[in-house]
C-alpha cells in the first residue's frame, strides 16, 4: 500500500506540473483515424494518420521514445523523437505516465523488424491516470475485485474483454435473427402494479404522486400476451428482470432475458425456433454465415461443436450442439433414474430419494419431490442440449394442458450444461382456466391476481406458443464462463466496508 501511495503522489506531481505550463492533463476532443484496429487496417507507409488510446508500455531510449497505444480493438507502436515534436512537447512527455491516454499524429513506416510504427509529428494528452495500473498488465488477481472493478478487468484481462465482446454479439444476432423470422421488438414496463409471469419473490418500491405500492418486474410474459390479445402475432423483448432472491454461480437478482411470443404456434414450432436461434449465435462466434431461416435451414445437419477453454485456453469441455437436438418426456426422464418410480407410494418416493442421496423437505407436496430428483438427477448431470416435454401441470401454470393427459402440459424446458436454458410452452388461452391456476398459484389470495391480465384473455388470446432465454446463463454457455458474475458487466456486489 505504502509503494502505491508512494506512485499515486507522484502522478499527481506530474498532474501539477502539467496545469503550471498551461497544459490540459485531461485533454479535449481529438478525432483519431479511426480504432486502432482501423488505423492498422489504412496502415500504408509514408501515409500520415492519427490514432488514440491508453499508454500501455513506453521504451525510454533517451531522445527517442518508442510507446504502445491500445484500444479495445488492438494495439499500434508510436516513435516519439525530439526533432520531430520540439523541445518543449518532448518535456511534457515526460510527464506522461503508463496508463495515461494520448493521441498522436504521424507518418507511417516500418522498423527493422517490420512492426507498424506512427512517427509522431503531433502528440496530444487526452486523459491522466492518477492510479497505476493493476500488475503491471498482467490483470486483476483477485476475483471479487474483478468483478468490482470491471474497468479495471476490461483494461487488463483479454479473457474477460473477449467474453463481453461475445456478449455484445449475441445481443445483436438476437435481435437480426428475430426480425428475419418476421418478430417484432417492443417494449413493457418494468414497474408493476401486480409481480406476474413467474413464481418469484419481487423488489418492492413506492410511487409518491400516485401513492401506489409497485414492484420491479419479474417476467414481462403477461405484458407481451396482451400484445398477442391486441393483434401483434410475433413479439419479442430483451428485457431486464429483478428477483429478491439469492446470488449464486447461476444466479445474480438483476438479469436478462429474451421473451417472445408467436401466435398459432405452439412448443414444438418454439423448440425448433429456439435450437435455430442458439446454433445460429454459436456459428456466428466462430464466424458463421447471416442471420437467415434459409442459413439456418441449409445448416441443419452440420455438426457443430462448442469448446469451452480457461483462462490459458486449453480446452476443459467441447459442447456437441450438432442438430437435431434430442427431445425427451419429463416422466420418462425419471423412470430413467428410477424405472418404478410413478408406481411408488408418496412414502416409498421419499425413502427412494433418500437412498438416491436427494435432499428433500417434508412439506414438500408429491410433485415437488419428484422434481427435486429431476433437477439433482437429471438436469444438474446433463451436458449435451436436451428438451424436457410435458411436465406436470403444477410445475408450469401459464401453460396449455396436454389433449391426452390433463395432468401434464405442453411444455418444454431446455436444458444444457447442468442448467435450463429456456423454457418455452403452448400458451394458456382459457380465461377461465388461467384464473382458476393463478389462484392456485397464490394460495387463493386473490390480490395477487393481476386481474388486467385475466380481462385482456376475456376479450381473447389465440392460441400461441412462447419461450424465454436466460441471456446471461447463454452467454456463460458459449463462452464458457464458470460464473454468471463474469457475464454481468457490474454483478450485484455487497458494498465494501
Amino acid at each position: 500500500m505504502e509503494d502505491e501511495n508512494s506512485l499515486i503522489a507522484q502522478r499527481r506531481e506530474k498532474l501539477e506540473a502539467l496545469q503550471a505550463q498551461d497544459a490540459n492533463p485531461f485533454g479535449r476532443a481529438f478525432e483519431p483515424s479511426g480504432t486502432i484496429a482501423e488505423v492498422r487496417e489504412k496502415f500504408a507507409e509514408g501515409t500520415t494518420l492519427r490514432a488514440a488510446g491508453r499508454i500501455t508500455a513506453h521504451r525510454d531510449m533517451g531522445k527517442s521514445h518508442f510507446v504502445d497505444l491500445r484500444d479495445s480493438t488492438g494495439r499500434i507502436q508510436v516513435y516519439i523523437h525530439a526533432k520531430e515534436v520540439g523541445p518543449e512537447t518532448i518535456e511534457l512527455f515526460k510527464l506522461v505516465d503508463l496508463g495515461d491516454f494520448m493521441g498522436v499524429e504521424g507518418d507511417c513506416f516500418l522498423t527493422k523488424t517490420g512492426e507498424p510504427t506512427l512517427k509522431v509529428h503531433k502528440l496530444e494528452l487526452l486523459g491522466k491516470s492518477l492510479r497505476p495500473l493493476p500488475e503491471k498488465w498482467h490483470g486483476l488477481q483477485d476475483v471479487e475485485a474483478r468483478y468490482r472493478q470491471r474497468y479495471l478487468d476490461l483494461v487488463t484481462n483479454e479473457h474477460s474483454r473477449a467474453i463481453f465482446e461475445k456478449r455484445i454479439t449475441i445481443m445483436r444476432e438476437i435481435r437480426r435473427f428475430m426480425e428475419a423470422r418476421g418478430f417484432l421488438e417492443v417494449e413493457t414496463p418494468m414497474l408493476q402494479a401486480v409481480p406476474g409471469g413467474a413464481a418469484a419473490e419481487p423488489f418492492r418500491t413506492h410511487h409518491k404522486a400516485l401513492g401506489l405500492e409497485l414492484y420491479l418486474r419479474i417476467a414481462p410474459e403477461l405484458y407481451l400476451k396482451r400484445l398477442l390479445v391486441g393483434g401483434f402475432n410475433k413479439v419479442f423483448e430483451l428485457n431486464r428482470n429483478f428477483r429478491n432472491e439469492g446470488i449464486s454461480r447461476k444466479h445474480n437478482p438483476e438479469f436478462t432475458m429474451l421473451e417472445a411470443y408467436w401466435a398459432y404456434a405452439d412448443f414444438e414450432k418454439i423448440a425448433d425456433l429456439v435450437e435455430e436461434m442458439i446454433c445460429h449465435l454459436a456459428e456466428t462466434l466462430e464466424g458463421g454465415a447471416p442471420a437467415t431461416p434459409e442459413g439456418d435451414r441449409l445448416r441443419r445437419s452440420s455438426a457443430l461443436q462448442i469448446q469451452h477453454k480457461d483462462t490459458e485456453g486449453n480446452v476443459t469441455r467441447t459442447l456437441n450442439l450438432t442438430r437435431p437436438w434430442r427431445r425427451a418426456r419429463y416422466r420418462d426422464l425419471i423412470r430413467e433414474v428410477d424405472p418404478e418410480w410413478f408406481d411408488y407410494t408418496s412414502e416409498k418416493r421419499r425413502q427412494r430419494c433418500s437412498e438416491l442421496g436427494v435432499e428433500i423437505n417434508p412439506r414438500m407436496a408429491d410433485y415437488e419431490v419428484t422434481q427435486q430428483v429431476f433437477e439433482k438427477l437429471v438436469e444438474e448431470k446433463t451436458f449435451d442440449p436436451l428438451f424436457v416435454t410435458h411436465c406436470p401441470k403444477e410445475l408450469v401454470p401459464l401453460a396449455k394442458q396436454n389433449a391426452e393427459d390433463d395432468s401434464l402440459v405442453d411444455v418444454y424446458e431446455l436444458i444444457i450444461n447442468g442448467q435450463e436454458i429456456s423454457p418455452g410452452y403452448s400458451e394458456l388461452n382459457d380465461p377461465t382456466v388461467q384464473r382458476q391456476r393463478l389462484l392456485e398459484q397464490a394460495g387463493e389470495e386473490t390480490q395477487k391476481l393481476d386481474e388486467e391480465f385475466l380481462l385482456a384473455l376475456e376479450h381473447g388470446m389465440p392460441s400461441a406458443g412462447g419461450f424465454g432465454v436466460g441471456i446471461d446463463r447463454l452467454v456463460m454457455l458459449l463462452t464458457g464462463a464458470e460464473s454468471i458474475r463474469d457475464v454481468i458487466l457490474f454483478p450485484l456486489l455487497k458494498p465494501k466496508r
